[in-house]
């Protein structure tokens, strides 16, 4: 078998030289833009935002309430912080102006998230015994084989946000989930968190989640040219109660 920089376009392999002086980080990014099917603009978006520093660095209770490999798996699909470049929103944004800039920009929200995430619904409503509540944004990954339901805090991560959520994970469990599903995983997308704070939250979980921070970046690389779906094809498709259909 190859080895994947020797698998890869002429320009690409160029680029990991140029960019990154370290074989083993530059191995890295060769075997994820194999893996993803980069264009060498991604390539470069992802060099420069760090990728291989921020992946699988979440806070997560995932070795206790996951089975392996699933834990290690869903650990690894998981970043911190996530770089959120394309929102305009300055520091004071509340949740509903984050999650609103989200889904007009869907296409590169989907290539921060990661590979396998397919959107299933914002505001996802669920009902228990008359009384409603509702999801931020609820997804469904591909290759884990389970639903992600995503909150986001514009303030720092506090233990009550993980109670919440894991309340959410039971509903969706035992009303959304389907037999052959995997265990649902939430992730707490918050604004700033103390590691040590969350870490004790997370023990008392039952269910498995995740808290990383994000980071509202306002410099972007234009164009940014990906193998997604341009975000007008995918806004004409997408609505509240979007059921299937992986996005790339």
């Amino acid at each position: 078998m190859q080895q994947a920089a020797a698998q890869l376009p002429w320009f690409h392999i160029v680029l990991l030289i140029k960019k990154i002086p370290d074989s083993k980080t530059r191995d890295w990014y060769a075997r994820e833009a194999l893996r993803q099917s980069w264009r060498r603009e991604t390539l470069a978006l992802q060099i420069k935002s760090q990728l291989h520093l921020r992946q699988g660095s979440a806070v997560t209770n995932f070795d206790q309430r996951l089975a392996p490999p699933q834990a290690g798996l869903a650990a690894q699909i998981l970043k911190d912080p996530y770089h959120f470049d394309i929102l305009g929103l300055g520091d004071e944004a509340q949740e509903r102006d984050i999650e609103g800039a989200l889904m007009r920009h869907i296409t590169r929200f989907l290539l921060e998230l990661g590979a396998g995430f397919s959107f299933v619904g914002r505001q996802f409503r669920l009902e228990v015994a008359g009384d409603e509540f509702f999801i931020d944004l609820l997804f469904y990954h591909t290759r884990l084989k389970c639903y992600v339901a995503v909150e986001l805090k514009a303030d720092a991560f506090k233990p009550e946000h993980a109670g919440k959520l894991n309340f959410y994970l039971g509903v969706v469990d035992a009303q959304i989930k389907a037999p052959d599903d995997r265990p649902t995983i939430g992730l707490l997308l918050c604004r700033t968190q103390n590691r040590m704070v969350a870490e004790y939250a997370l023990s008392g979980i039952g269910k498995p989640i995740g808290v990383a921070e994000f980071q509202l970046v306002r410099a972007l690389p234009e164009p940014l040219d990906t193998n997604l779906p341009s975000i007008q094809e995918i806004e004409t498709e997408l609505s509240f109660d979007l059921k299937g259909g992986e996005i790339r």
